[in-house]
C-alpha cells in the first residue's frame, strides 16, 4: 500500500544576494524522503531555519522541488492531469502560524471559511456561507460568528476560523505550519485540544510543523527530526527522539523555557 503523500529525494534551492552583493545558492533541502500515511500524526521539529516550512510548502505544492518527487497516492504531482491535480489540492490543506496574514480583513469568517467550498464544489456564496457556520461550531466557536470580521475575533479565535477554512473542503491531509506558536499558552491548549478531537474524530492525516518538542509530544503519534536539510530522525515518541542524541535535539531542548521561573 502506497503512502498517501510522500516526498522522494526532494532538493530545493535559493539565490540569496542582490545588485550589490555576490550572489549564492541556498541549499535548503538536500535530499528529502518522508512518507504520510492515512490517518497519521506526525510531526516535525528542527530549529529555526532549518528548512521545515519550505518542506511544508513543497509538500502543499505551493513551491516546486529542484530535484525529486511529490507524491499523492503513489503518483507525481507535478506529472498528474488536471483533475488529479485539483484533487490533491483539495485534498491536501494548511493552516499557517500567522492567521492575521492569512484570512481577508474585508471578509466575513463565513466567507472566509467558504471560499474553498465554492473554488472545489462551485457552491454559490450564499449557499457556502451557510455551510460554514456548522463548520465553525465543529471548531468551538458559533453559528452567529459567520456574520464578524477578522478584527471581531482574537487570536486562538481566528486560527479556529482558519481551521474550519482548512477543514472546509474535505481534505485528507492537514499541514499545520507552527499554528499554536504565536498563542499564548492558555490558547494554545485550547487549540491543540481541538486538533487532537478532530484527528481522532475525522481520522484525518497530520503533519505538524514546530520547534516546540513539548507541542510535538503531546499531539503527534510519530515525531521526526529535520537537521542539515534532510529527516536525520523519525521515531514513535519524542522520548525515541531524545535517545538518538543528535546535537539538534539538545539545541531544542535548550531553547525551552523552564517548567517554573527561577529564582
Amino acid at each position: 500500500m502506497s503512502a498517501l503523500l510522500s516526498l522522494k529525494n526532494v532538493h530545493r534551492r535559493y539565490r540569496r544576494g542582490g545588485f550589490f552583493t555576490r550572489t549564492e545558492m541556498l541549499h535548503v533541502l538536500r535530499g528529502v524522503d518522508l512518507e504520510l500515511e492515512e490517518g497519521a500524526s506526525l510531526g516535525l521539529v528542527g530549529r529555526s531555519g532549518c528548512g521545515k516550512s519550505t518542506l511544508g510548502r513543497v509538500a502543499l505544492g505551493l513551491e516546486r522541488p529542484d530535484k525529486g518527487s511529490v507524491c499523492f497516492r503513489g503518483e507525481d504531482i507535478a506529472a498528474s492531469d488536471p483533475a488529479s491535480y485539483a484533487e490533491f489540492r483539495r485534498s491536501v490543506q494548511v493552516v499557517f502560524q500567522n492567521v492575521q496574514n492569512s484570512v481577508n480583513p474585508r471578509m466575513t469568517a463565513g466567507e472566509i471559511v467558504a471560499e474553498p467550498m465554492r473554488n472545489f464544489f462551485g457552491l454559490s456564496k450564499a449557499e457556502a456561507v451557510e455551510r460554514s457556520r456548522p463548520l465553525l461550531e465543529q471548531v468551538g466557536l458559533k453559528a452567529s460568528d459567520a456574520d464578524k470580521r477578522p478584527t471581531q475575533f482574537s487570536g486562538g479565535e481566528l486560527q479556529r476560523v482558519c481551521i474550519a477554512r482548512a477543514l472546509a473542503p474535505k481534505p485528507r491531509v492537514v499541514v499545520f505550519d507552527e499554528a499554536v506558536s504565536s498563542l499564548d499558552m492558555l490558547v494554545q491548549a485550547r487549540v491543540l485540544s481541538l486538533i487532537e478531537h478532530i484527528r481522532d474524530e475525522q481520522g484525518l492525516a497530520f503533519l505538524f510543523i514546530s520547534h516546540d518538542l513539548r507541542v510535538v509530544a503531546g499531539l503527534c503519534r510519530e515525531v521526526a527530526l529535520m537537521a542539515d536539510g534532510v529527516i536525520a530522525a523519525r521515531k514513535s515518541s519524542v522520548k525515541e527522539l531524545v535517545a538518538t542524541g543528535h546535537p539538534a535535539i539538545g539545541e531544542l531542548l535548550a531553547s525551552l523555557p523552564p517548567a517554573a521561573p527561577g529564582r
